[in-house]
């Protein structure tokens, strides 16, 4: 057994690069013009050739970047100072030729990076900072992948440097591996930092940018929000996690990473009580993404594979049921009274409505297709949104899983049951998986809801039953309050209004409009110059418009027929006097007591 354990170290040995750090040094010293310099020393390599990859997309980001076309003046070297001559094999790869005579060196690649892609959370350089993911700026190769990484940054003097990455000096960090290195991203530069310990674990905020952020404020709300992990689940991924916040003018959004997030909204947009209640959604909804997509995630994501799409049908689950669960941690923290989570959630019942998309896509199928653009009245009259409508699926299976075990079971439970089965580091999950979760959890099948529900377009949803079973009244707009309706939006344009949108089966979708036609009358009246949609209002229910537009350049006219849209002004209201059956599940669901329980309750 020695023998044989001895002979397969050997071949181990051949076969494998022995471990040694994969070294990274980005020089930012001149960053005016959004460019820095970029070294890596990879270890030695006994293969006649080394390749060296830039992602074609990053995590959190379901969409094909091209990454690699910030690269230029490639060039490979030995540790010893040696030209290597390399070529690109594709539009990510550079394959570096190693001669008998330096397959003992290290190899040294050098290359400038251009970072101006801000918006997508991705590289940005300029003369205040840095952002460094490391998808779009650090190359890796697959056989050191999953060596022991370092990476040091030169900045300017005033200059400082966070990440959730372990620091070993002001501007270095290290950490176990590229897959490590490239989920935490680094905010090097002129910044706000505020550190705190919330139950023995260590949070930092860091803010870039000037605005109407209350710094002290979110502080104290994120020690709260933090505490609320057990509400769904068993322990916590992480020692260490930091929020990076960008206060800026050209780019909104937010992206999860395994122990960090990157926010970013325009910099006045905290001060009103809405304003501020939607940044606190967005950290909520990426510290919820530090379970559910970084703890655990489906299958086609372990590992990620950064060359190509990773297809899935349950992007749903990652992103909407986060959606589902960002503003429940956020009553339960006491940021969010239920109030506003009823205004929120009405909003969100009328936007359903408003999605023709709805009666043709199923959540499963809309997950698959998130790396295809869909855009325009496409997207909202054929496809639904991975996000929202995968919110609206996981309130209705938690309602169905509270209903079906009296109260017992909730969808965070299927939620923590992931987390305890399903390691991202080793192991993804199935939709199958999930089904057998559900199972074991309630002793009966779930593939009937599953098909009906996820695997089918996701159609009418059961709103006023799931509400009234919590004590919730959903009401809509009386019909003499039903606003007069065409069912199409446009923006300015020189000779009229540009039509952008046209919903499927509204009445502009049925006179034969189409996006991209101009309006430029109606009766007879001009429809520049800002009263068109005015006008329209003035108009009743089963009224007739002549319609002059331009489409192709040439002049038509057409009957419209104004019409009434439904399921307008959405309210939410607590019943006065709930069951206590109600009440139950009111505080089943949503982890907080019934407005109109009492103390007893």
């Amino acid at each position: 057994m020695l023998k044989r354990t001895l002979i397969a170290s050997a071949l181990a040995a051949l076969t494998f690069p022995a471990a040694a750090d994969v070294d990274y040094y980005i020089d930012l010293t001149e960053p005016t013009h959004h460019t820095g310099d970029v070294s890596i020393t990879f270890p030695a390599t006994d293969k006649d050739y080394l390749e060296v990859k830039m992602p074609a997309w990053r995590t959190g980001y379901y969409r094909i970047l091209n990454l690699a076309n910030g690269v230029r003046e490639f060039s490979a070297q030995t540790d010893d100072g040696e030209p290597l001559q390399w070529h690109k094999v594709d539009k990510s790869t550079w394959r570096i030729q190693i001669p008998e005579t330096a397959k003992g060196d290290e190899v040294v690649v050098d290359y400038q990076i251009y970072a101006d892609l801000l918006g997508r959370r991705a590289r940005h350089i300029d003369d205040s900072h840095a952002y460094l993911d490391a998808s779009a700026v650090f190359m890796y190769a697959d056989e050191y992948r999953q060596q022991p990484v370092s990476v040091e940054l030169n900045v300017r003097d005033d200059w400082r440097s966070v990440s959730g990455m372990e620091k070993t000096a002001e501007h270095r960090f290290v950490a176990d591996n590229w897959d490590i290195l490239v989920d935490s991203p680094i905010e090097t530069g002129i910044n706000d930092l505020y550190q705190f310990e919330v139950d023995g674990r260590e949070y930092e905020l860091v803010i870039w940018g000037e605005g109407n952020l209350d710094h002290q404020q979110t502080v104290e709300d994120l020690k709260k929000l933090v505490t609320t992990g057990p509400e769904i689940w068993d322990g916590y991924p992480y020692e260490r996690y930091v929020f990076m916040v960008h206060l800026t003018t050209d780019a909104g959004g937010a992206t999860e990473h395994r122990n960090s997030t990157i926010i970013q909204r325009p910099r006045y947009r905290y001060g009103s009580r809405d304003d501020y209640l939607s940044f606190m959604s967005t950290a909520s909804h990426e510290f919820v993404h530090t379970w559910n997509v970084k703890a655990y995630r489906p299958s086609p994501l372990v590992p990620y594979d950064y060359q190509k799409e990773n297809y899935t049908d349950l992007f749903w689950l990652a992103e909407g049921s986060t959606s589902y669960f960002q503003d429940h941690l956020l009553m339960v923290a006491d940021i969010m009274a239920p109030d506003e989570y009823f205004e929120r959630l009405a909003d969100d019942i009328e936007s359903h409505y408003r999605k023709p998309g709805t009666e043709v896509m199923s959540v499963a199928e809309a997950s698959f297709e998130a790396w295809s653009d869909q855009y325009g009245d496409r997207a909202q009259n054929f496809s639904v949104n991975i996000y929202s409508e995968g919110a609206m699926v996981s309130w209705q299976l938690d309602m169905a899983l509270l209903e079906a075990t009296d109260g017992e079971v909730s969808y965070r439970d299927v939620h923590n049951e992931l987390y305890q089965r399903f390691d991202a580091d080793e192991v993804g999950f199935t939709a199958a998986d999930v089904l057998t979760i559900l199972q074991d959890l309630t002793g009966q099948s779930w593939q009937n809801w599953w098909q009906q529900n996820i695997n089918s377009p996701v159609g009418e949803i059961p709103f006023a039953d799931m509400l009234a079973s919590a004590g919730l009244e959903l009401s809509f707009a009386s019909a003499d309050k039903q606003t007069p309706w065409v069912g199409w939006s446009g923006n300015a344009a020189p000779a009229g209004i540009e039509l952008t949108r046209v919903e499927r089966n509204g009445p502009a979708w049925n006179a034969g409009f189409t996006p991209g036609d101009v309006i430029v009358a109606y009766d007879g009246f001009r429809a520049a110059g800002g009263r068109f949609d005015e006008a329209l209002k003035e108009y009743e229910v089963g009224d007739e418009v002549e319609v002059t537009y331009f489409r192709r350049d040439q002049l038509h006219t057409t009957t419209l027929v104004i019409g009434e849209q439904q399921h307008t002004g959405a309210s939410i209201t607590p019943v006065a006097e709930p069951t206590a059956k109600q009440k139950a599940r009111f505080l089943q669901w949503l982890g907080v007591p019934h407005p109109n329980a009492s103390p007893a309750d």
